[in-house]
């Protein structure tokens, strides 16, 4: 962007240096109009990454995207022309704030397929994705200075979503099982008896993103019960759930507690992210709340949008797919494993997820992972900083590297021009002690 200084300094006609100052003026009067919560707003790095990952010629590990090219477009192409023909007039109007009756009887089948048999179509909001889901979890229940616990590291979305509302977030530290019922239980004692007010915790128990790290069957149930006993409600976020490598999800922490866990679904990663759809399980006594503030966000989710993907669930095997396309990111996975093991030095490790679409590497501690990103930039691989799945201002020693949209071929090459820049940086800090 061009600075005031060059601006002053470039010959300009008298309308263009006119209507600068108009500019700069009209920006100091409205920079008075902002809210307080305006300045909690913050730019997404993974957008930052991501805008720069589509430049030509450059490997990204960055992006969680799902892969789309084993969809069958061609089909789900006349399926859409389809809709338009002879639906358009619902298609293409304003639409029920909830959600269509029949895809929301279909999530439930979605669900079921996970471990939760006893949703009830009543009970589901269809949502313009999962964040509007996590944007409206923290406009219902918490107020400015309230706790919002989480797992560190966690969604960057969230960490966003939650400071934008002037919540205090709280993050535990995990191991290699997930979340630590002993370190939440006491770090809850801990904020209790400084008269703290804890509403939510927003957990991703199968394949955290950033981490891949899944946490363990036995580990939900402890996890819940100290919530309950807290009365502080669970918001279990859950795009990964279906794509565990072995077919075989964990049941999700909401299955058997409808009273204690707000549950979000996404079909950005089973179907495509480009449909902005997903939805909420919400417990019954919180549903009407819950579903009014969704309607004030977004009126109605996409009649269009909602068409189609009931369309997906009902005329295509969809459960064959999330077969093929597990299958496919198992793979990648092995093949980033491999690459790392491979290239990586000595001390560097990363997390074995056992599904989802992410690998957290960790360096050892001093090495900053943030100006590491224009080095790689440079060399021609692009992945996301630790620092941006934490609410510490901390410089952080992970980074993140996703292989869901990449080849084996492109995997391999991607981390062989990662790791010369993680074993200088090691070396670095090394010769510094």
């Amino acid at each position: 962007m061009t600075s005031q200084d060059e601006l002053e300094s470039t010959q300009l006609p008298a309308e263009t240096e006119a209507a600068l100052e108009r500019a700069v003026e009209s920006a100091h009067r409205h920079e008075l109009l902002f809210s307080e919560r305006a300045a909690n707003i913050k730019q997404s790095a993974v957008r930052d990454v991501f805008d720069i990952s589509i430049r030509p010629g450059l490997v990204s590990l960055a992006g969680g995207s799902p892969y789309l090219k084993s969809l069958p477009l061609d089909d789900l192409g006349r399926t859409a022309e389809r809709i338009i023909a002879e639906h358009g007039l619902e298609a293409l109007q304003y639409g029920g704030g909830q959600g269509m009756e029949r895809l929301r009887q279909q999530i439930c089948d979605v669900m079921a397929a996970e471990g939760i048999l006893d949703a009830d179509p009543a009970d589901v909001v269809v949502t313009t994705g999962s964040q509007s889901a996590q944007d409206v979890a923290a406009k219902v229940f918490c107020d400015p200075g309230d706790v919002v616990l989480c797992e560190d590291p966690t969604y960057v979305g969230a960490l966003n979503t939650f400071e934008a509302y002037q919540v205090d977030v709280q993050a535990i530290e995990m191991d290699e099982e997930g979340l630590d019922p002993h370190r939440l239980e006491q770090r809850i004692k801990q904020l209790l008896s400084e008269g703290r007010r804890i509403k939510l915790l927003y957990t991703i128990p199968s394949f955290n993103n950033p981490s891949g790290i899944t946490m363990a069957a036995e580990r939900r149930q402890r996890i819940v019960e100290i919530c309950r006993e807290n009365n502080i409600l669970i918001v279990e976020d859950n795009p990964y759930g279906l794509l565990r490598f072995d077919g075989n999800p964990l049941p999700p922490m909401r299955a058997g507690h409808p009273d204690d866990v707000l549950y979000l679904g996404s079909f950005s990663k089973i179907f495509a992210p480009g449909v902005r759809l997903g939805w909420a399980l919400v417990p019954r006594h919180l549903h009407r709340r819950f579903y009014l503030a969704c309607e004030a966000v977004v009126l109605c989710p996409s009649p269009l949008t909602q068409m189609l993907v009931s369309a997906y669930l009902a005329e295509y095997d969809w459960q064959g797919h999330l077969v093929k396309t597990r299958e496919l990111y198992s793979e990648r996975c092995a093949s980033m494993l491999s690459a790392l093991g491979q290239h990586l030095p000595d001390g560097a490790s990363w997390t074995r997820p056992d599904g989802g679409f992410f690998v957290w590497v960790t360096l050892p501690q001093g090495v900053d992972t943030y100006p590491l990103l224009y080095q790689a930039i440079d060399a021609g691989v692009v992945f996301i900083p630790g620092a941006a799945f934490t609410p510490s201002d901390e410089p952080s020693n992970k980074l993140r590297l996703a292989f869901s949209a990449v080849s084996p071929e492109e995997i391999e090459e991607g981390i062989r021009r990662l790791a010369p820049i993680l074993r200088a940086a090691i070396e670095e800090r090394s010769s510094r002690n």
